[in-house]
Order: C-alpha cells, then sequence, then structure tokens
C-alpha cells in the first residue's frame, strides 16, 4: 500500500489554511495526512526528511519517502488530487530556480495579504483523523 501523503504547513497563516481545506474538498478517499509546522510532529517530520526546521518558510510535501517544498510541493501535491487538477503539474516543468521566487514572493507577503490568525488552525471534528498533530495545543 502507498504511504499517504503528508502536508506540513504554516498553522496561523490564512491561505495556508485555506490552502489545506481546498487539498481535504478535493481528496474523497482521504488520503492525505497533515500536521502544523508549529507542531512536534512536523518538525520531527522535517528532521527525518532532512528538511532544516529552522529557517523553514514553506509548505512541505511528504510522499514516498521524499520531501518536497515550495513551488515543488504545491504542484505535486495538485498532482495527487481528484478531479482536473492533475494537470497543473506540467508547470513542473517550470525550473524551480524560477517557480521558487514566485512561491518564495507570495509566502513573505501572505500575511499582509491573506492575514494571520492569533492561534494555529484546527479543523473541523469530521477531518480530526487526518491531522498527525491534533492532539498538541499551539499557539
Amino acid at each position: 500500500m502507498k504511504e499517504n501523503p503528508i502536508i506540513l504547513f504554516d498553522g496561523v497563516c490564512h491561505l495556508c489554511a485555506d490552502s489545506v481545506r481546498f487539498v481535504i474538498n478535493r481528496d474523497p478517499g482521504r488520503r492525505f495526512r497533515f500536521a502544523r509546522l508549529q507542531s512536534a510532529v512536523a518538525q520531527q517530520l522535517l528532521r527525518e526528511h532532512n528538511v532544516t526546521p529552522d529557517d523553514l518558510d514553506s509548505v512541505v510535501l511528504i510522499y514516498q519517502g521524499r520531501a518536497f517544498t515550495k513551488s515543488r510541493a504545491a504542484l505535486r501535491t495538485l498532482l495527487l488530487l481528484n478531479g482536473a487538477w492533475p494537470v497543473m503539474g506540467m508547470f513542473l516543468l517550470i525550473p524551480r530556480c524560477i517557480a521558487d521566487p514566485v512561491y518564495d514572493y507570495i509566502g513573505r507577503h501572505r500575511y499582509r495579504w491573506f492575514g494571520k490568525m492569533d492561534a494555529c488552525w484546527l479543523p473541523d471534528t469530521a477531518h480530526c483523523g487526518q491531522f498527525l498533530d491534533v492532539d498538541e495545543d499551539l499557539e
């Protein structure tokens, strides 16, 4: 059986939380698992996959034993969704040296454009089982 894809995201970012809800709504098989970057679970997963947790300002997709960050994480996530979203995978042809600066630009402005929550976002009870860190109390 394939390993479930895991998305690590900024739990206080409105854009990030909305992105997680976007994935949940397009994942009827509930394959995806999630954890907030602020959680101990996420920090452990980052260490296990040799991703530096200290200066990370990116969504992370962990899938099939590999960790993908920035534009590659976002685009590979689209490849795994149902419907027409995998077509967006064609943007993986854009070199990282172009795609990641665009990702970084949005990342630097995400709080200003989309807002920041006072505490980490939690899923509704119907989806708690998909969150690896649901029992952690994060501020």
